[in-house]
């Protein structure tokens, strides 16, 4: 059998009786096979398992994905010193750094998006159901060689020991940490459906620490960790009328900001003050966060949509919120346009869809905007209508869509907030519309002061 035939040995060792192969979730080439790596020097390898692992009878099974968490980090942690679970990070190739993933730790409990798919972590594939632990594992041994019957058997036998291995990492989990993964899932599942009743479409409770450490494998933010060194905790100024809620599983009652349905929230503040790693930290709040991970008490209702300029063809793009016509180039109508759109026209695509499709938050960052879509200035045409002066004058347009705007230097769209957070050097403040209204006018006479002495 040639070196290419371990996708077909594969296949063979998941019929072996002895190895605890999930028969029912069991796809061939998708996740079951084995392949040598781009560099000849290993097999790399992925199996689904099933092993005998059911959730305590008295612990909610909704909150099943907390508990999944807790085992599979406790396998990884593992891993190192079990020779049985060393090939899950390819601990024992030449180049193990290339499968690190695999026992990359993790600290989302359930993940609502794409980030981190090469992670091994709670989702469709590794979860605990009324039957047991069903997941997917995949690493790497040392290339084996051709796969004569010899070699096969030691792959198959290389899976009953991780599968041996996963189940021990498994049940020496206490169960106290068992029940702790699952409360705090429970409390982000359920008071996450609670906010729609509440008004709310976020809520960032206080000692939050939205700060992410990055690393090869968790690039974004979403499946990022916590920040290592000082990391300052978000505390809701009284000014912004903080709010107190019970946490449905624990009990625990906790205070914080929330973010009502409908409205304009500015989150102010000059460069690098945390303002971009806030609304970071409010999209990630979809997700269920597993203790320890800074964002566990940090809601988000489902359906957040982002805006930033980029270009982009449109095909029937609608930009009739802020473009009374079309730029040279492009054809069709403010309705309809079509033909290659400028950083700002992808934006008011962008902006437009989520108002049209009632998406309950929209989160826009002066970072990563088109400054013109926000604000006026003195050389822009008249057929654009900014941001600012929609929430001025037109404010009905954006029906109950919540706005969460990050600003540094965008005084007028700032000064059209219904609420105002300042974020100086990480620490959460806040300022009233009125007074910084107040303070836009003495900052716009001493402008023209400047201009005068020109």
């Amino acid at each position: 059998m040639a070196a290419d035939g371990w996708m077909e040995a594969a296949v063979r060792v998941a019929g072996d009786s002895g190895v605890q192969i999930d028969r029912r979730r069991l796809r061939p080439g998708v996740n079951c096979y084995a392949v040598r790596s781009a560099d000849g020097d290993a097999l790399q390898f992925c199996f689904p398992l099933h092993l005998p692992f059911p959730l305590p009878e008295d612990i909610d099974p909704r909150g099943a994905d907390g508990a999944a968490w807790a085992v599979i980090e406790a396998v990884k942690r593992a891993a190192p010193g079990d020779p049985r679970l060393r090939p899950l990070g390819g601990l024992d190739t030449l180049h193990p750094g290339r499968y690190g993933a695999g026992i990359e730790p993790v600290t989302v409990m359930h993940l609502r998006s794409a980030a981190g798919a090469d992670l091994w972590k709670a989702d469709t594939d590794n979860y605990i159901g009324t039957d047991g632990l069903h997941c997917t594992v995949r690493g790497a041994v040392p290339w084996p060689g051709t796969p004569d019957n010899a070699a096969i058997r030691r792959l198959a036998e290389q899976v009953t020991d991780i599968a041996g291995g996963i189940a021990d990492a498994g049940f020496r989990v206490p169960e106290r940490r068992l029940r702790s993964a699952v409360t705090h899932l429970l409390d982000q599942t359920m008071l996450r459906e609670r906010l729609h009743k509440l008004g709310l479409v976020a809520f960032i409770g206080d000692g939050t620490r939205p700060a992410r450490a990055y690393t090869r494998f968790r690039q974004h933010s979403r499946i990022a960790g916590p920040k290592d060194g000082v990391h300052i905790p978000f505390t809701c100024p009284d000014a912004l009328n903080p709010i107190c809620l019970e946490l449905p599983a624990s009990g625990r009652m906790v205070s914080g900001l929330s973010i009502r349905r409908g409205e304009a929230l500015a989150v102010a503040g000059s460069n690098a003050a945390g303002k971009t790693t806030l609304l970071q930290a409010i999209l990630a709040g979809e997700d269920d966060h597993a203790p320890g991970d800074g964002r566990e008490l940090l809601v988000t209702v489902p359906g957040a949509r982002t805006a930033e300029a980029g270009g982009q063809h449109l095909h029937g793009a609608d930009v009739s919120m802020f473009f009374s016509s079309l730029p040279p180039g492009m054809t069709g109508t403010p309705t309809s346009a079509f033909g290659q759109g400028s950083g700002s026209m992808t934006m008011a695509m962008q902006v437009g869809r989520a108002v049209r499709e009632e998406a309950p938050l929209l989160l826009i960052d002066e970072d990563r905007a088109a400054a013109n879509l926000l604000v006026h200035s003195t050389l822009q045409e008249e057929d654009v209508t900014p941001l600012s002066e929609i929430l001025s004058g037109q404010r009905h347009i954006l029906g109950n869509t919540t706005l969460v705007l990050a600003a540094s230097s965008l005084d007028p769209l700032i000064a059209q907030s219904d609420r105002i957070l300042v974020l100086r050097g990480h620490r959460a403040d806040a300022i009233s519309p009125a007074l910084f209204r107040g303070m836009y006018r003495d900052h716009l006479n001493r402008c023209l002061r400047l201009i005068g002495d020109v």
